[in-house]
């Protein structure tokens, strides 16, 4: 085990990505800690046991004893492969030619994605990695990773089929949003709320009882609709738009909302927090898609009591107040001014003809004048492709360059602080509080 743990080396000594496709230098910091921290202390059980097997203690132990110990090392052993083979599919997608770039410029969007004003918390590295299927998912910063041990930072899975188009952030923001939520605390506490107003509710109480067991999913939808705006519901009736026979279905074990009632409310949330006619005619649009007719009077009802307290819903999640935030509520704290539907076509009018506008504003918000342009059929799919094309690369190569700039700013004050030490200590001087320092 010792000869084999020696043959895993970081990440920095084996891959070849370029360097604008690198993760940030914050995620790799952690992760390289956290995998290195594992290693160190797997050497230090094993060498531990093995002085044990040299010791008065093992030459009266049982055979059965003394393997149940190595037992034991054994699975500590894989669980340490095991979370370097988690980052290395992170790692290596890297290495890919364009996408590992373009991975780096959506590291850039999620984390864009949970800054929020005042910062309330500190933001984690995020990185990204292309999946199989059509569902995104995320393993949130701080938690449990398979065979223990905590997760250094938030690793996003992003459908594969799914680049490169605005309908991406759709995905990448909800996933977002399950971060900020758990940095925000806001679903147990949301849920206590829902349950409350669920004990008043009547014979609606059936549909207050879905709306908790879906709450999670709900606040990371609402946290994407708020950042990338219609954007985020084109990209979640993309994802959503099944066969009949999936739209309908209410299952008790599932955490997020039946297909036709998540889509709804997703229009719900756009116009409550941005008013403007588009949202009716795509809920219209959606229900032409999967008319209610045919269905059994248990699940119609049941979808009418959803469709009719959903906006209660939604009201119920924009002005709660987190305690983090400091009194503001959630809708306070979303960028709601930037991304009214008006305004991101304004934006867009004024940025039609120059890149400057596209690459000086905010990722989430260049992805939310994408996504209105392309409700407003005012951009092909093959300039919506391109345009963010060029933006992750933009984005990717930007924050390399200022990280590397940041680093040799760091490394130019080290010496300049080294050279100091060098030339005056052996001088005595007198800080303000008093006390002598060399």
């Amino acid at each position: 085990m010792l000869t084999r743990l020696a043959r895993v080396e970081p990440f920095a000594l084996h891959e070849t990505m370029v360097p604008a496709a690198a993760v940030s230098i914050a995620a790799q910091a952690a992760i390289e800690r956290y995998l290195a921290d594992g290693r160190r202390e797997l050497r230090s059980r094993i060498g531990e046991y093995l002085a044990w097997l040299g010791g008065p203690e093992a030459a009266i132990a049982t055979a059965a004893h003394a393997h149940r110990r190595l037992a034991f090392l054994r699975l500590r052993f894989n669980a340490v492969l095991a979370h370097f083979d988690l980052f290395a599919i992170v790692m290596t997608q890297r290495s890919e030619h364009g996408t590992g770039v373009w991975l780096s410029g959506l590291d850039i969007v999620a984390r864009d994605a949970l800054v929020l004003p005042g910062e309330p918390y500190p933001v984690p590295p995020v990185v990204c990695h292309l999946i199989r299927g059509a569902g995104a998912a995320i393993r949130r910063t701080r938690t449990r990773l398979p065979g223990g041990g905590e997760s250094p930072v938030a690793v996003v899975s992003v459908p594969r089929e799914r680049m490169i188009g605005s309908g991406i952030a759709s995905s990448l923001v909800h996933e977002a949003g399950h971060q900020g939520a758990s940095l925000l605390d806001l679903v147990n506490p949301l849920k206590h709320l829902i349950q409350a107003v669920g004990r008043r509710s009547g014979e609606a109480i059936v549909a207050w009882q879905l709306w908790e067991r879906w709450i999670s999913e709900i606040v990371a939808d609402f946290w994407s609709v708020a950042t990338v705006g219609v954007g985020s519901t084109l990209g979640l009736m993309g994802v959503l738009s099944l066969p009949r026979a999936f739209m309908f279905r209410i299952t008790e074990d599932d955490p997020h909302p039946t297909p036709w009632v998540r889509v709804r409310l997703s229009c719900a949330i756009g116009e409550a927090l941005y008013p403007d006619p588009q949202w009716r005619r795509i809920a219209a649009l959606w229900n032409s898609f999967y008319p209610l007719d045919g269905l059994d009077d248990s699940t119609r009802r049941t979808l009418e009591m959803l469709d009719a307290t959903m906006r209660a819903v939604v009201a119920l999640i924009a002005q709660h107040r987190p305690a983090l935030l400091g009194g503001r509520t959630l809708a306070d704290v979303m960028p709601l001014s930037e991304r009214a539907p008006n305004q991101l076509r304004t934006l867009r009018a004024r940025w039609r003809n120059s890149a400057t506008g596209w690459r000086a504003a905010r990722p989430t918000l260049a992805f939310a004048v994408i996504g209105q342009a392309r409700a407003d059929r005012a951009m092909s799919p093959e300039r919506e492709a391109r345009l963010l094309g060029d933006l992750l690369t933009h984005w990717a190569l930007r924050s390399t360059i200022d990280a590397s700039e940041a680093c040799g700013l760091c490394t130019a004050h080290a010496t300049r602080r080294r050279k100091s030490r060098l030339f005056h200590a052996p001088l005595i001087g007198v800080t303000s509080g008093g006390n002598y320092e060399r």
